[in-house]
């Protein structure tokens, strides 16, 4: 069993500490302080939220600390949309955009939000889910953020975009028939199998946080009648399926990344 890391609340000079409280308030987070030996800080910058891994005290700290924050502005998000091949990528066709030009997607495993941003970029109205109150806090900074920009496409893609801290399967059974989405959308974090294998630094810190999802096949099996069309699952491509008892309808295999897709079963 893995040792939960402690994470504290911290920001820069200047921050107004009712900053600080409000979002210790919002994500049940202890304010950073001395006496507390925290592994990691959600760090409040002049600009943006980020989570910052501490690093050891008897060794000397890194030049680059490791810290990551969400950007649905610049970056990775901006790269991919203006150059992210559109309708044409896998993710775009195991959803089903070329058959559903403005489908609703609910995204149960919200994690950083780069999914959800293609999707909602292809025209998808998009529903994120996240449980993770420091996940969450990350993404709700981005979108804010965002909606700063003055850039008629992005806060068009913005629109589409929504965001709930919730626990998956409270929100799956909240559904009712005609509440239903199009799609679900399931990209579930696990844990590594295969202890040798390289694991991208900003995917382990942030594994670190989140932990395994260790109710995602049964949150996946409720997800199958729980959709109009189509529930899709993000996969690596050579791992096993997220569950034995369902077989695939069908599979869209690149070279890193497998999406299964299933059909959903009407009760």
């Amino acid at each position: 069993m893995s040792i939960k890391p402690v994470v504290a609340i911290s920001a820069d000079r200047g921050i107004p500490k009712s900053q600080l409280d409000k979002l210790a308030r919002q994500t049940a987070l202890p304010l950073a302080s001395p006496k507390l030996n925290a592994d990691f800080l959600l760090h409040i910058t002049t600009d943006k939220l980020e989570l910052r891994k501490i690093e050891s005290r008897i060794k000397k700290p890194a030049k680059n600390n490791l810290a990551i924050s969400v950007d649905f502005a610049e970056g990775k998000a901006q790269h991919r949309r203006l150059h992210g091949g559109g309708k044409g990528q896998d993710i775009a066709k195991a959803v089903g955009l070329h058959k559903m030009s403005e489908p609703i997607v609910l995204d149960l495993t919200a994690g950083m939000g780069g999914d959800a941003f293609v999707l909602a970029s292809l025209g998808a109205t998009v529903d994120m889910i996240e449980r993770n109150p420091i996940v969450h806090a990350l993404l709700n900074d981005a979108l804010d953020r965002a909606k700063l920009k003055v850039d008629a496409e992005l806060q068009a893609i913005l629109e589409r975009l929504t965001l709930s801290k919730q626990n998956s399967t409270d929100y799956l059974n909240q559904l009712n028939e005609h509440s239903l989405p199009d799609v679900i959308y399931l990209d579930p974090m696990f844990p590594s199998r295969n202890k040798k294998a390289q694991v991208k630094k900003e995917m382990q810190f942030f594994h670190d946080i989140v932990g395994a999802d260790e109710d995602s096949e049964s949150v996946f099996l409720l997800a199958l009648n729980k959709a109009n069309k189509r529930i899709v699952v993000k996969r690596p491509r050579l791992a096993e399926q997220l569950s034995e008892a369902v077989q695939p309808a069908f599979v869209i295999s690149g070279k890193s990344t497998r999406y299964d897709v299933y059909l959903p079963i009407k009760e």
